[in-house]
């Protein structure tokens, strides 16, 4: 019971990254900028935000929190890791969500992309040194981002309410359940195969890495937004129903402009 404690005040500590963490900061910059495009009610509320005094409280709190413990701790670590470092941690998480990803794209339907899951741990596992590197997006192998939440979007269950969560940040009480059988259903693996000690400082540095890696992007779109809350509302709303309908996301870096190293490895540095 102390070490589940113990895990769970550090992960509360780390976790408000999650108001962001939830789109890549390449999904959001720029949407987060833009207005929020709902319609409000007459008492100034989006139609799907009625719960928007309360999510407000909650997003003040997880913002403070980000701002006293979190930046700070990601701008420490974003001057001691180079960059390089801190993508391949980036990478190496990443892979080790893909059986859960491989998991959402069966419940699905979508038989070959669970088969291209498999694919791309195999090579970014071997050629990619242990998921460090990433050559399966060199090699253009399909990246699943599925969760459970997305898989109860695409069999029907709408979203409901807007909803932010305390430190885990914007949510849906769709998402909330999704996070939570997603839980259920990897505790007992981490429980019992990985000891609490590596567990929770994993998670912790996963947690401040991605946070360093979207320490700019954060910061400019703060600024450039009118209203932070409503901005991060827009960009998480519209990015989780692109996820749900599987709508293509921005144009990627033409093929022939990337390194054609699959380490990415720059021989100028």
């Amino acid at each position: 019971m102390a070490r589940a404690l113990a895990a769970a005040l550090l992960l509360a500590l780390l976790a408000p990254a999650g108001a962001i963490e939830a789109e890549p900061a390449s999904d959001v910059q720029g949407a987060a900028a833009a207005p929020d495009d709902s319609a409000s009610n007459g008492n100034g509320r989006s139609p799907g935000d009625p719960w928007e005094p309360f999510n407000r409280k909650i997003f003040a709190f997880n913002e403070t929190v980000d701002h006293y413990a979190l930046e700070p701790i990601a701008t420490g670590w974003n001057t001691v890791v180079p960059d390089r470092v801190e993508t391949c941690l980036a990478n190496f998480f990443d892979n080790l969500q893909m059986p859960i990803h491989f998991a959402n794209d069966l419940l699905q339907g979508k038989p070959w992309k669970a088969y291209e899951t498999v694919w791309r741990v195999v090579v970014n596992t071997t050629v990619g040194l242990g998921g460090f590197f990433d050559p399966a997006s060199a090699w253009q192998i399909y990246k699943s981002n599925e969760d459970f939440g997305q898989t109860l979007g695409v069999w029907g269950a709408p979203p409901g309410p807007y909803l932010v969560l305390p430190l885990l940040g914007p949510s849906s009480p769709r998402d909330a359940t999704g996070m939570a059988v997603e839980a259920a259903a990897t505790f007992p693996i981490g429980w019992y195969f990985i000891p609490t000690y590596v567990s929770v400082p994993a998670r912790g540095v996963d947690i401040v890495n991605r946070r360093a890696l979207a320490l700019e992007t954060i910061r400019e779109e703060r600024k450039a937004a009118f209203d932070w809350y409503a901005a991060v509302r827009s960009a998480f709303t519209q990015y989780r129903e692109n996820q749900v309908r599987d709508r293509a996301e921005a144009p990627k870096e033409p093929l022939e402009t990337q390194e054609e190293d699959l380490y990415g490895i720059d021989e100028n540095e």
